[in-house]
C-alpha cells in the first residue's frame, strides 16, 4: 500500500523532483525502491516571511509506492508518514423493489452528485431544479445586475448548479471525510484542473464551475436520469409514514425515494414541508457585510516584501474573533480578486455575496465579515431564522430604495470618518447608508469589535477607507430539516433531507459528500 510522507519544507521555487528528492531523504529510502512518487499535496507557510533565511515556505506532501510492502510498513510507524488508502466507492445495493423513481429536489453540489451516482450505479433518478440552466442562468443575471429585473426562480440563488455555481468555487471544507478525495477527482473528471488534487486550498472558479455542472448533468442523462428544469417542488403526498409521489406545477411523479437537496434559499419549500408536517427546528446561522479592499493589500499584508511574486498565489484569509459568550465575529467565503454580487432571489430585497474567476485576477478582494445568532436572538420557531433574515433583507432594500446596495466605509461604520480607499465591485451600484442603522444593536457592536480585531491580525484591516457592502445573510441554512442516524427525516420512510439546505453542509465540498451519503443511503434501501 502507497505511503504519504509529510511536511516537507523547502524553499518556494523548487521543482517536484526536488520536492520528492527531499521526501526521500526524510525517509531514508534509495530512489532504487522507488515504483512511483507524486506530490500529493502542498500548501504555504507564511509565518516566518520575515526571516530572510526562513522567508515563506512550501510545505508538501509526497506520494510514494515502494517496491517492498515490508518497507512501506516500517515507514508508516515514523511520525511524518501514513499509508495512503485509496477509497473505492462500494455501496451496498438492496434486492428490494419499489415503485416508483427516486427524486432529487435540487440541483446544486448535494443534488447533482446524489444525482451522479446514483445514474452510475443504475438507478435512474428525476432531478427536479426550479431554475433554468446555467447557460440561462447567466443571461438572466447579467440582466439583473445591469440594473434588469429579478427572475425570482433563476437567480445566484437558483439554476443549476446551485448557489455554489456563482461563487469562488472553494473546494476547503473542516470535515475529514474520505470522501473529499473522491469528490476531487469527479471534479476533475468532469473538467476541473488537475492541479485541484494537490494545492491545499482548492478552488475552481465560477467559470470552470459553469462547465462542470453542464459536464455532470449531461452524464446523468447519459446513464437514463433526467434533470428537469424549471421544475420546483411545490407537493409531496404520504401513504402513512411514506411519500408515494411528489408534485411539481406540471406534473405529479410516483416516488420510491425522495431526495432534499434544497439550498438555504428555499424558503416557499421549507414552508411546504412544514405544512405536510416535516420537523423543521431553527438553527444558528450568520449575518453581516461583505468588505472589499484592494488584492494588492491583502498579498502585502500576508506576504510583506514576498507579495507580488509569480510564486504566490493570490492572498487570501479566515479570520475570527470570539468573545466568552460564545458570540462571533468571522470571516467567510473570502474571494481574492473578486467581485461583491446581487444574490437576491425575492424582489423588494437587497443580498450581497461574493464571487471569483478561477484566474482571481481582479482589482479587489472580499470576503464576508458576519456575526453568529442563535434562536435566543431570533425566535425558537422553525422559520424565525428565515424571518429575521429576510426582515435584514427587506430593510436594505428600503434602504437604497431600489436594487442599488447600502455601502459606507469601515471608518464610517466605526465612528472614524475616512473617505474610500477601494472602488466597491457591486452592481448595479451602492449608495452611502448608515448601516448601523440596518442591523440589530448586538450585530453591529459585534461587527466593530472583530474589526478592530483584525486590524491587528492583518495590516489591510486597519485601513478606514475598506469598504463594507450589506448585507450577507445567506451564509447557511437558518433551518434544519431533523433526520435520523439513517438520514431520514424523522418520521418518514423515505425522505432523505441533505445538503447545505437541510443545515447538514457549508460549502461545495460538505454539500457534495453528504449528497453522496444520501445516494448510497437509497441504495442500501431500494434495488434500481
Amino acid at each position: 500500500m502507497p505511503i504519504i510522507v509529510m511536511n516537507i519544507k523547502t524553499p518556494l521555487d523548487v521543482s517536484e523532483a526536488e520536492i520528492i528528492s527531499s521526501a526521500l531523504r526524510e525517509t531514508g529510502v534509495g530512489k532504487r525502491h522507488v515504483l512511483s512518487a507524486s506530490i500529493y499535496k502542498t500548501s504555504l507557510d507564511a509565518r516566518k516571511r520575515e526571516r530572510a533565511r526562513d522567508g515563506i515556505r512550501l510545505v508538501s506532501s509526497v506520494l510514494l509506492s515502494l517496491d517492498s510492502d515490508k518497507l512501506e510498513r516500517e515507514l508508516s510507524k515514523k511520525q511524518n508518514v501514513k499509508y495512503f488508502e485509496e477509497l473505492e466507492l462500494a455501496p451496498v445495493i438492496s434486492g428490494r423493489k419499489s415503485d416508483g423513481r427516486v427524486v432529487i429536489a435540487g440541483f446544486g453540489p448535494a443534488g447533482m452528485f446524489a444525482g451522479l451516482i446514483l445514474s452510475e450505479y443504475g438507478y435512474k433518478p428525476i432531478v427536479l431544479e426550479r431554475g433554468g440552466s446555467v447557460d440561462e442562468r447567466v443571461e438572466k443575471i447579467s440582466c439583473y445586475w445591469s440594473g434588469g429585473e429579478l427572475d425570482e426562480s433563476t437567480n445566484v440563488q437558483f439554476g443549476e448548479g446551485g448557489a455554489g455555481t456563482f461563487s469562488d468555487g472553494k473546494l476547503t471544507t473542516r470535515i475529514n471525510d474520505p470522501l473529499c478525495r473522491y469528490v476531487l477527482q469527479k471534479f476533475v473528471d468532469f473538467g476541473a484542473p488537475e492541479s485541484i488534487l494537490t494545492i491545499s486550498k482548492p478552488h475552481l472558479g465560477t467559470d470552470n464551475l459553469r462547465g462542470i455542472v453542464k459536464n455532470i448533468r449531461q452524464k446523468i442523462i447519459e446513464n437514463g436520469g433526467e434533470v428537469r428544469l424549471h421544475s420546483e417542488l411545490t407537493g409531496i403526498t404520504f401513504d402513512g409514514e411514506k411519500i408515494t409521489k411528489v408534485s411539481t406545477p406540471s406534473a405529479e411523479i410516483e416516488t420510491s425515494a425522495l431526495i432534499l437537496a434544497i439550498g438555504h434559499s428555499a424558503r416557499d419549500t421549507f414552508e411546504m414541508l412544514l405544512r405536510n408536517g416535516i420537523r423543521l427546528e431553527p438553527k444558528p446561522f450568520s449575518v453581516g457585510a461583505r468588505i472589499e479592499h484592494t488584492q494588492e493589500s491583502v498579498d502585502k499584508s500576508l506576504y510583506g516584501d514576498y507579495a507580488g511574486s509569480p510564486l504566490l498565489p493570490k492572498g487570501e484569509y479566515q479570520l475570527s474573533h470570539r468573545r466568552p459568550d460564545g458570540r462571533a465575529c468571522y470571516t467567510f467565503c473570502m474571494c481574492p480578486g473578486g467581485l461583491v454580487v446581487a444574490s437576491a432571489s425575492e424582489r423588494g430585497t437587497v443580498v450581497t455575496n461574493g464571487m471569483s474567476m478561477y484566474s482571481r485576477n481582479g482589482r479587489n478582494a472580499n470576503a464576508a465579515v458576519v456575526v453568529s445568532v442563535t434562536p435566543d436572538d431570533f425566535g425558537h420557531g422553525a422559520l424565525d431564522g428565515v424571518k429575521f433574515a429576510s426582515d435584514i433583507e427587506k430593510k436594505a432594500y428600503l434602504l437604497s430604495c431600489d436594487s442599488c446596495a447600502p455601502a459606507m466605509t469601515v471608518g464610517d461604520f466605526m465612528g472614524n470618518p475616512a473617505s474610500r480607499s477601494v472602488v466597491p465591485s457591486y452592481q448595479p451600484g451602492v449608495v452611502d447608508r448608515d448601516l448601523n442603522s440596518l442591523f440589530p444593536q448586538f450585530v453591529s457592536e459585534m461587527l466593530k469589535e472583530g474589526l478592530a480585531k483584525f486590524s491587528h491580525d492583518m495590516d489591510c484591516f486597519g485601513d478606514m477607507g475598506a469598504v463594507l457592502t450589506a448585507p450577507e445573510t445567506r451564509t447557511s441554512s437558518p433551518v434544519r430539516i431533523t433526520r435520523g442516524e439513517n438520514m431520514r427525516a424523522l418520521g418518514t420512510e423515505n425522505l432523505i433531507p441533505c445538503g447545505e439546505g437541510a443545515g447538514y453542509a457549508g460549502g461545495i465540498m460538505s454539500a457534495a459528500v453528504d449528497g453522496i451519503r444520501a445516494a448510497l443511503e437509497v441504495m442500501k434501501s431500494f434495488a434500481p
